[in-house]
């Protein structure tokens, strides 16, 4: 039996007020944009022609920050540092800081932590890891394709982070 378009308005209704604010919730991108991209390879051209048998130590570091600017926009910035050395000699230091500005509406105040370093920096993810990826390739090394990340543990740890160094301050 199909429901008369009331009561359609009416459920719609109940799960806008259940959001909180009278707004259906609402994540959107608004742009994405390369900060700051560097790619050093100090030991080129030898590094390039005396590839060893062994695969180089790669070390790469994520963070991810976020700054409100104004109304229901923020500005998330997702940073990878990636480091390959062989034979302790540098091949390759890839930095990147890859922004993206998000509109988000109608979630509650709580939810808005994950929000931005969990859901934002999973969204801008695959662009950043492709920008490394070129990078590495065009600085004459096989592409790096990082590893697909778990924001929710990273934040996990971060929130953690942060309630043990107020434990310590509160001491």
């Amino acid at each position: 039996m199909a429901k008369n378009p009331q009561e359609n308005d009416q459920n719609k209704e109940a799960g806008q007020q259940a959001a909180g604010n009278g707004k259906q919730p609402s994540l959107n991108v608004l742009t994405q944009y390369v900060k700051d991209l560097s790619f050093e390879s100090p030991g080129a051209p030898q590094s390039l022609r005396n590839r060893s048998e062994k695969a180089p130590a790669i070390n790469i570091n994520v963070n991810v920050n976020a700054n409100p600017l104004g109304g229901s926009d923020y500005d998330v910035l997702l940073t990878l540092n990636a480091r390959a050395e062989s034979d302790k000699n540098v091949m390759f230091n890839v930095e990147l800081l890859y922004g993206g500005i998000f509109r988000i509406e109608g979630f509650p105040q709580e939810h808005m932590l994950p929000l931005l370093f969990i859901e934002c920096p999973r969204l801008l993810f695959p662009f950043a890891r492709q920008i490394i990826a070129d990078a590495t390739r065009n600085g004459g090394f096989p592409p790096l394709m990082i590893d697909p990340i778990d924001f929710a543990r990273m934040f996990q740890q971060r929130m953690a982070e942060e309630q043990a160094k107020s434990k310590v301050q509160a001491s």
